[in-house]
C-alpha cells in the first residue's frame, strides 16, 4: 500500500508541474484547434474514444476486485459510471460538431490520462480499499461530498445543455452564451466538474480520489482561462464583468 500511495503522490506532483505550462499552452482542440499537431480524427469519435476508457477501466477493476463491496462503495461506483456514461456514450453524440476533427495526439494523451486515473481509482476501490461501513453514509464527509457531487454534476450538465442549444438552429459558428451562471463565468461547465470531483474526493476520502480532484482543477482552470481570453478577443461586446471559472474571483 505504501508503494501505491507513493505512485499517487508522484501523480499529484505531475499535475502540479503541468499546471503552469497549461496556463500558457492551450490544448489544440475545440475553439483552440490549430495546425501542426499531426493527423486528426472525427470529433465525436475522438471524444468517445478518450472518455470511454474511464468507464471501461474503472468498471472492470471494481467489478473484478477482491475487496468486499459495501453499499457506500457501490454508490461510488454508480456515480463514476453515471458520469462517464454521459461523457462517453451520450454527450459526444449530442454536440453539433459534424465535420469537425480533433488531433489524434490529443485523443491519445487524454486516453492515457484516463487509463491512469481510472486505473488508480479502480484499483484502489476494487482491490485495496477496506470495505466502507454502512455508517459511512451518515458521516458528514459523505453527506457533504455527495451534495457537492450532485451540485457540480447539475451545473456541468446544465451548462453543456446551454452550449449545445446555441447551435440547435443549425448554426456552426461560436456565439456568446448567456443566462444563469454564464452571466458570472465563461465556463460554468468546467466549474461544475471541479465542484463535482472535489465532492467525490470528500465523500470517498482517499488519496486516489484526491488526485483526481487536483488533476481536474489543474486541467480545467487553465482551459477556462484560455476560453475566457478567446471569448474576449473574439467578441468586442463580451461582458466585462465575467470571470473565467470562479464567480467574482478568477
Amino acid at each position: 500500500m505504501s508503494l501505491f500511495n507513493t505512485i499517487i503522490l508522484f501523480w499529484i506532483a505531475l499535475a502540479l508541474i503541468l499546471f503552469p505550462i497549461q496556463l500558457f499552452v492551450a490544448a489544440p482542440y475545440g475553439r483552440h484547434v490549430r495546425g501542426g499537431w499531426g493527423p486528426r480524427m472525427p470529433n465525436r469519435l475522438g471524444w468517445f474514444a478518450m472518455e470511454s476508457v474511464s468507464l471501461v477501466v474503472f468498471a472492470a477493476l471494481f467489478l473484478s476486485g477482491t475487496s468486499p463491496k459495501s453499499a457506500p462503495m457501490w454508490i461510488f461506483f454508480a456515480l463514476w459510471v453515471a458520469h462517464y456514461t454521459n461523457r462517453s456514450l451520450i454527450f459526444p453524440w449530442r454536440v453539433h460538431t459534424t465535420g469537425k476533427s480533433i488531433p489524434l495526439f490529443i485523443v491519445a494523451s487524454a486516453a492515457c490520462f484516463n487509463i491512469v486515473n481510472a486505473g488508480l481509482n479502480g484499483l484502489y476501490l476494487g482491490f485495496l480499499a477496506p470495505a466502507y461501513p454502512l455508517a459511512w453514509m451518515n458521516d458528514p464527509r459523505f453527506v457533504a461530498g455527495i451534495v457537492f457531487f450532485g451540485l457540480g454534476a447539475a451545473i456541468n450538465i446544465w451548462a453543456d445543455n446551454r452550449l449545445i442549444a446555441l447551435r440547435s438552429n443549425g448554426a456552426t459558428d461560436y456565439s456568446i452564451p448567456r443566462g444563469g451562471l454564464f452571466e458570472f463565468v465563461s465556463c460554468p461547465n468546467h466549474l461544475g466538474e471541479i465542484i463535482q470531483w472535489s465532492g467525490f474526493a470528500l465523500m470517498w476520502w482517499n488519496l486516489p480520489a484526491l488526485s483526481f480532484a487536483i488533476w481536474t482543477a489543474a486541467n480545467l482552470i487553465p482551459r477556462s482561462l484560455s476560453h475566457h481570453r478567446w471569448y474576449r478577443n473574439r467578441f468586442a461586446d463580451y461582458p466585462a464583468q465575467r470571470k473565467a471559472v470562479i464567480p467574482f474571483l478568477l
